[in-house]
C-alpha cells in the first residue's frame, strides 16, 4: 500500500472565524459572525429570528475604475449581464421567476471601486435564493443571444439620465479631472462604447466581459452579508457550500498611481450650462484618504463647522446677504490613496453675481477654523450624537442592511466594529488640523453652474458624453490674489462669522418606559375627540427607542380651494421653515427635525426623532406658523427659489411627470403644476402675508402621537397646538371630501401630452385598467393578486425581452377611492407603440394564467401574504403607516389583515374571472384609459405612428400644436384650432404650418416679426413630431388595432363633467369604535 493510501481522509475544510461578537446597537437581538472560507471569500453572518425576509448581498472589490480604457462601462455592462443565467440555472429568467414566485426581489449597482448584487426574499426561501444567487460568481454563462440586449438596458439606463444635471454635472467633472486618473471615465457605458466603437475595432465584447469577469472576480475581493432567521451554523454551512466554490485569485487590494486632480487640473474656474434653471457653486479640493483614520475619522470635525446652518455659519451669513440657498460640504473617498473634499452651494439670482465673494467668505471661514485651535467640546458633541445614534439605531429593510454593510467589510476596519464604523471613538487633533491644510486656496477647483452666463463666460465647450456645454480656464490671478489674502492669523474675518455655540438640543433624557407585551397593537386609539380635535395615540411598544413622531393636521377647504391658495399656502411653509432654519438646525443634528407642508386638506406639521426636546421645538414652529412677519428681501429669494423649481418641473423626467396626469385625470380636484406656476408669477408679498393667517382663525386639528410618550404627554403636546391657535371649529360639513372618477365600463381613452424638453428623447406610458372602488375588499385583493403574478412577467417581456426602456413598472394604482391596473414605460419607443406592446403582453398572458399550475398559483398567493404581512422595521415606518390611514379618511388599520384573510380564500378560478371582466380585450367592463407624454425629439425609434387612425393623428397633432401654442403665450383652445384642421391633410408638414400660420393670423391678428419667431418654432415642432404622430413607422404583428377604437381626450375639463364619481371617503367604522375601552400607558 502506497504512504498516500495510508494517508487518513481528507477532512472538510473549515472557515476561518474572524469575528464572533460585533458591537451592536442596544436594542439589537441579532446574532453576528464574521468567517473567512479556504478560498479567502470573508462573510458576515447575521441570525435575526424575527426576520420576516431574509437577503445576502455580494460587494466585489471592482467597479468602473477598472474599466478598460477603450471600453467604458465595462464593469457595468458585466454587472448587468450576470444575471442572465448560469451553467447550474441556465434559464436565463429563472432568478428572477424565483424571486418574484417567494416575495422577493434583486437588484445591482457599479460604483468606482466595487459592484454590489444583493436581494431579499420570504425567509423561508434564503437557502433556495442564496444557491441560484452564488452562481454568479462560479459560474455565469454570459449568454450570447442576450448580449446585444442586455446591452440596450445599459444604453436605455445612460439615455435615461442624459437630461438629468445630477449626472451631467458629475460627469463633466470626472472629465475634467486627470486623464490619467480612473476618476475621470464615463462609468455607464452606452451602445456607442459598449457595442458599435469596438465592433469597428474588430473587439469581440462578449470576450472582453467573461475575461474581465475571470480576472476580477476574485474571492479574495468579494464580500458577502447573509441575513436569514437560521442559526449562525447553518448560515455558515450554507455559505460553504455555495461559496467555496468561487476562484481565489489572490488579487492585491486595488490602487491607483497618480491623484485625480493635479497641478493642471487645479486652481480652474468652470462655468457649466445646466438643463434646468440650477444656479450653484462647487469648491473641490484634493484630499486624503481616510479610511485608516477610522477612529478619529477628522474631516467629520470640519464637515460639521463648514456645513453648519446656524448663527456665525457661512450659510446663514451669506442667506443674509440674500447670496445663497443651502448649503453642503463633506468627503468623498474615490479609492486607496485618494479622495477629494467638496463645499456646494445652491445660489440666488444675486448668489450668481457675487460669485468670487461667496467663495472668498468661504475661505475666510476655513481661514476661522484652521486659525481657532480644535475645539474637543465640538468633537464631543459630535462623538455623543454618534453614540446615541448607534445606541438606538433601528432595523431596516433586510436589503438595505446587507447591501450597505457589505461595502464596509472592504473597509480596513476591525471586524468587531463592521456595525459601528461610524462611531468616534478617538479626539485627535494632530490629524484635524493636518487634514485641514488640504482647504487651501492654492489648490482648488471651482465650478459655476448657471444657464445665463456668468460674467461673459460663455460655454464654448460641450464635455464628450452627456453634452454638456461649459466654459474652462486658469482663475485669474487678481481673483487668487483676493483668496490668498484670506489666509494666516491676521487675516480679517467678517464680523457675523463665528463657530457655533454650544447644541442645547442634544437629548440627555433617554429613558424609554418599556414594559412586556404579549402582542403589539396594530392601531392608535382616539384619546380625545371634539369639535375642534382628534388626537390619536400609540405608545409604542415594538421598537422601545427614546423617539416620537408627531403628526399635525390643520384642515381648512380654502388652503386648496384653488391654485392660488395653495400657492400662498405652500409660500408660507418656505418661509417659516427659512425663518426658523438658524434655530431649528440644532435640533436637527442632535436628531430632532420637523417638516411643514401644504397639501388638499390643509397644513401638515410633523415633528420626529428624540422626544427629549419636542416641546420645546413643537412651541417655537407653532409659534412661527402663526406670528410669522413675511420679510421683503426673504419672500423675493423664496419666490425666485418656487419660480425655479416649478419651472423646472417640465424638465423632470417623464416617468416622474407622467404621475401628476395620473392624478389629475383621475381624481376631482387636483392642481397642475403649470396652473400654479401661473399663479405664482403674479404674486406678492402681500397676497401671502394677508390671505394665510386667515386660514388658522378656523380649522379642525387631527394628530397622531406615537412613540415614547405616555397618554398625556401626547395630550400636553396636542394642547400645544390648540393654544397657539385658539381656532374656531370647523363644521364637520365642510370637511374637504375625497372622491375620484369611475371610468365607464367599455370606454377606451388616451390623453396625449407633448413633453417640453426639446432635447428629450424619452417618451412615456401610463397605461390603466379601471377595476373598481377601493372599498371592494376582495376585489381590491384580487388586483394585488393579478398584480404580483404580473410583476415579474411584465418586466422580463417588456424590458428584459423586448428592450422598450429602462423604466418598467406594472402594478397596483391608487387614488383616493378608486384603483386601476397599470404599466408604466419610459422609452426611445413611440407612446404609441408602447401601449401596443402592453396591449399584446396583457392579451398574451391568458394563456399563462390558464396554464398556471396550483402550485405556482399558490406560491405567489403565499408570496403576497408575505408582502402584505410584512413587519414594519421602525418607528418611523410604523407611524407612516398609521398617518397614511388617517390621511385616506377610512381609518382602516387593520386593512392588511382584512386583505390576508380574503387572499387565503381566492382560488384561480376567481383570478381568472378578475382577468376576464377586467382585464381581457374582449370584456365589455375594461374600462381603459392611458396617458402618452411624447418627446418633442423625432429618432429613428419613435416614428410609429400608423397606430393611430387618421382622425387620431389629427387630433393628437392638433392637440400637442395647441398645447406649444399655449406654452409661447397665446391662450389657443383646442376646439377652435381643431375647427381649422377640418379639412387639412395633416400628411403634409407643409399644410400643418400653414393652418398654424393662418389660425394665428386670422384668429390671433399677429403678425410680422412675433409670427415669424412663433411659426418658425412651430415649424421645427412639426418636424419633429411629424414622424411619431403621422408619417413612418413599420407597424408591428398584431399592433394594427390596439389604439384604433380609442378616443382621444381633447379638453379634460370637459371629458371629466361626463364621469361619475364614486361615493366620498369615510370611516370603515365610527370613530367612536377607536376610542380607548381600557387603561393605557
Amino acid at each position: 500500500m502506497s504512504d498516500l493510501e495510508r494517508q487518513p481522509p481528507a477532512q472538510p475544510a473549515i472557515p476561518l472565524i474572524l469575528a464572533s461578537e460585533l458591537q451592536k446597537p442596544q436594542l439589537d437581538d441579532r446574532s453576528y459572525r464574521v468567517i473567512q472560507l479556504p478560498n479567502k471569500l470573508e462573510a458576515l453572518l447575521v441570525s435575526d429570528k424575527d426576520t420576516d425576509k431574509a437577503s445576502a448581498s455580494l460587494s466585489v472589490h471592482v467597479g468602473s475604475f477598472s474599466d478598460s480604457e477603450d471600453l467604458p462601462g465595462q464593469a457595468h455592462a458585466v454587472e448587468h449581464l450576470l444575471f442572465l443565467g448560469t451553467k447550474k440555472y441556465p434559464e436565463e429568467n429563472e432568478y428572477g421567476q424565483f424571486l418574484a414566485a417567494h416575495a422577493g426581489y434583486s437588484n445591482a449597482y457599479t460604483a468606482r471601486m466595487e459592484t454590489n448584487y444583493y436581494f431579499e426574499v420570504g425567509h423561508e426561501h434564503l437557502y433556495g435564493a442564496l444557491d441560484r444567487f452564488a452562481q454568479f460568481f462560479i459560474a455565469p454563462l454570459f449568454l450570447e443571444d442576450c448580449l446585444d440586449r442586455e446591452l440596450r438596458a445599459v444604453d436605455s439606463e445612460f439615455k435615461k439620465n442624459l437630461q438629468q444635471d445630477t449626472h451631467r454635472l458629475y460627469q463633466l467633472a470626472r472629465s475634467l479631472s486627470n486623464p490619467n486618473f480612473p476618476y475621470c471615465h464615463f462609468s455607464t457605458g452606452s451602445l456607442e462604447t459598449l457595442r458599435d466603437e469596438p465592433a469597428k475595432r474588430g473587439i469581440n465584447v462578449r470576450e472582453e466581459f467573461i475575461n474581465f469577469h475571470k480576472k476580477y472576480y476574485s474571492a479574495n475581493g468579494m464580500k458577502l452579508v447573509v441575513l436569514g432567521r437560521e442559526d449562525l451554523d447553518t448560515l455558515q454551512n450554507w455559505v460553504m457550500e455555495m461559496f467555496s466554490g468561487v476562484k481565489n485569485k489572490d488579487l492585491p487590494r486595488p490602487t491607483w498611481e497618480g491623484k485625480p486632480l493635479t497641478e493642471k487640473e487645479l486652481l480652474t474656474q468652470c462655468f457649466a450650462k445646466p438643463v434646468t434653471d440650477e444656479k450653484s457653486l462647487e469648491i473641490t479640493f484634493p484630499f486624503w484618504d481616510e479610511d485608516h483614520l477610522y477612529k478619529s475619522q477628522p474631516s467629520r470635525y470640519f464637515s460639521h463647522l463648514i456645513g453648519h446652518e446656524g448663527p456665525g455659519s457661512i450659510l446663514a451669513y451669506l442667506k443674509e446677504k440674500g447670496w445663497v440657498i443651502g448649503l453642503r460640504a463633506g468627503v468623498d473617498i474615490l479609492c486607496s490613496g485618494a479622495g477629494l473634499f467638496q463645499i456646494g452651494m445652491t445660489l440666488t439670482n444675486q448668489g450668481l453675481e457675487h460669485y468670487e465673494e461667496i467663495v472668498k467668505v468661504t475661505f475666510q471661514y476655513i481661514n476661522l477654523i484652521k486659525n481657532t485651535p480644535v475645539q474637543e467640546w465640538v468633537f464631543k458633541e459630535l462623538q455623543m450624537m454618534s453614540e446615541v445614534d448607534f445606541r438606538f439605531r433601528q432595523k431596516s429593510h433586510a436589503s438595505k442592511f446587507t447591501s450597505k454593510l457589505s461595502p464596509v467589510m472592504h473597509k480596513p476596519l476591525p471586524k468587531e466594529w463592521l456595525l459601528s464604523g461610524y462611531l468616534l471613538r478617538e479626539y485627535d487633533p494632530i490629524n484635524i488640523t493636518k487634514a485641514m491644510e488640504f482647504l487651501s486656496p492654492e489648490a482648488f477647483q471651482l465650478m459655476v453652474v448657471s444657464q445665463t452666463p456668468v460674467k461673459g463666460k460663455v460655454p464654448n465647450v460641450k464635455e464628450k458624453w452627456y453634452g454638456t456645454e461649459y466654459f474652462n480656464e486658469k482663475i485669474p490671478e487678481p481673483f487668487l490674489n483676493e483668496l490668498r489674502k484670506t489666509v494666516g492669523p491676521n487675516a480679517p474675518i467678517p464680523e457675523g462669522l463665528h463657530l457655533p455655540h454650544k447644541n442645547e438640543f442634544i437629548p440627555t433624557n433617554l429613558e424609554v418606559a418599556k414594559r412586556e407585551v404579549k402582542e403589539p397593537t396594530k392601531a392608535p386609539t382616539l384619546i380625545k375627540n371634539t369639535e375642534k380635535m382628534r388626537v390619536w395615540y400609540k405608545k409604542d411598544d415594538t421598537f422601545w427607542v427614546p423617539k416620537a413622531v408627531l403628526t399635525i393636521q390643520m384642515k381648512n377647504p380654502l388652503v386648496y380651494a384653488n391654485p392660488a391658495n395653495i400657492v400662498r399656502a405652500k409660500f408660507w411653509c418656505e418661509l417659516v421653515q427659512d425663518a426658523l432654519n438658524e434655530y431649528a438646525y440644532d435640533a436637527q443634528i442632535a436628531g430632532l427635525d420637523y417638516d411643514l407642508s401644504a397639501g388638499k386638506t390643509g397644513f401638515t406639521l410633523q415633528i420626529a426623532g428624540y422626544n427629549d426636546k419636542m416641546s420645546h421645538l413643537l412651541e417655537k414652529v407653532l409659534t412661527k406658523i402663526r406670528y410669522l412677519e413675511v420679510k421683503a428681501d426673504r419672500f423675493v429669494v423664496v419666490k425666485d427659489y418656487m419660480t425655479k423649481s416649478y419651472k423646472n418641473w417640465d424638465l423632470a423626467p417623464p416617468y416622474s411627470q407622467i404621475r401628476e396626469w395620473s392624478k389629475y385625470l383621475n381624481v376631482e380636484r387636483h392642481w397642475l403644476t403649470e396652473e400654479m406656476l401661473d399663479e405664482i408669477e403674479s404674486l406678492t408679498m402681500e397676497d401671502v402675508a394677508s390671505f394665510v393667517p386667515h386660514l388658522f382663525k378656523q380649522m379642525h386639528i387631527e394628530v397622531l402621537a406615537h412613540g415614547n410618550l405616555y397618554k398625556d404627554e401626547a395630550l400636553r403636546l396636542s394642547h400645544q397646538v390648540e393654544e397657539v391657535f385658539r381656532p374656531k371649529a370647523l363644521q364637520y360639513s365642510q370637511f374637504s371630501s375625497k372622491r375620484s372618477f369611475i371610468i365607464p365600463p367599455g370606454s377606451k381613452w388616451f390623453y396625449p401630452r407633448l413633453l417640453k424638453d426639446p432635447q428629450n428623447v424619452n417618451s412615456c406610458i401610463e397605461y390603466h385598467l379601471f377595476v373598481g372602488e377601493t372599498v371592494d375588499r376582495k376585489l381590491r385583493a384580487c388586483l394585488n393578486l393579478f398584480s404580483q403574478v404580473t410583476d415579474e412577467p411584465a418586466f422580463n417581456r417588456l424590458r428584459t425581452q423586448e428592450q422598450l426602456g429602462y423604466i418598467v413598472w406594472s402594478g397596483p394604482f391608487l387614488s383616493h377611492t378608486t384603483m386601476t391596473y397599470r404599466i408604466l414605460i419610459q422609452s426611445e419607443r413611440s407612446a404609441a407603440y408602447l401601449e401596443s406592446r402592453i396591449e399584446k403582453f396583457l392579451e398574451d398572458f391568458k394563456e399563462t394564467l390558464t396554464n398556471m399550475s396550483a402550485e405556482e398559483f399558490k406560491k405567489h398567493v403565499n408570496s403576497l401574504i408575505n408582502k402584505r404581512l410584512e413587519k414594519v422595521k421602525n418607528l418611523d415606518q410604523e407611524s407612516m403607516r398609521f398617518w397614511n390611514h388617517i390621511m385616506d379618511d377610512f381609518y382602516d388599520f387593520t386593512q392588511r389583515d382584512e386583505e390576508v384573510a380574503i387572499l387565503r380564500t381566492i382560488n384561480k378560478v376567481d383570478l381568472l374571472e378578475f382577468y376576464q371582466t377586467y382585464i381581457h380585450s374582449s370584456s365589455p367592463q375594461r374600462a381603459k384609459l392611458s396617458i402618452h407624454l411624447i418627446a418633442e425629439r423625432s429618432t429613428a425609434k419613435n416614428a410609429s405612428a400608423n397606430l393611430l387612425t387618421p382622425e387620431q393623428q389629427k387630433q393628437t397633432l392638433v392637440q400637442n400644436l395647441a398645447q406649444f401654442l399655449i406654452d409661447a403665450g397665446i391662450k389657443a383652445e383646442p376646439e377652435v384650432l381643431s375647427r381649422a384642421f377640418k379639412d387639412v391633410d395633416v400628411n403634409s408638414q407643409e399644410k400643418i404650418v400653414d393652418t398654424v400660420k393662418r389660425y394665428l393670423e386670422e384668429d390671433w391678428a399677429l403678425e410680422g416679426e412675433k409670427l415669424e419667431v412663433v411659426v418658425g418654432k412651430g415649424k421645427e415642432l412639426v418636424k419633429q413630431l411629424h414622424p411619431q404622430l403621422v408619417g413612418g413607422g413599420e407597424v408591428k404583428e398584431g399592433a394594427e388595432e390596439s389604439l384604433r377604437d380609442s378616443v382621444v381626450i381633447e379638453d379634460v375639463v370637459a371629458w371629466k363633467a361626463g364621469l361619475e364619481l364614486t361615493r366620498a371617503a369615510k370611516p370603515v367604522k365610527p370613530l367612536e369604535e377607536f376610542e380607548e375601552t381600557g387603561p393605557k400607558l
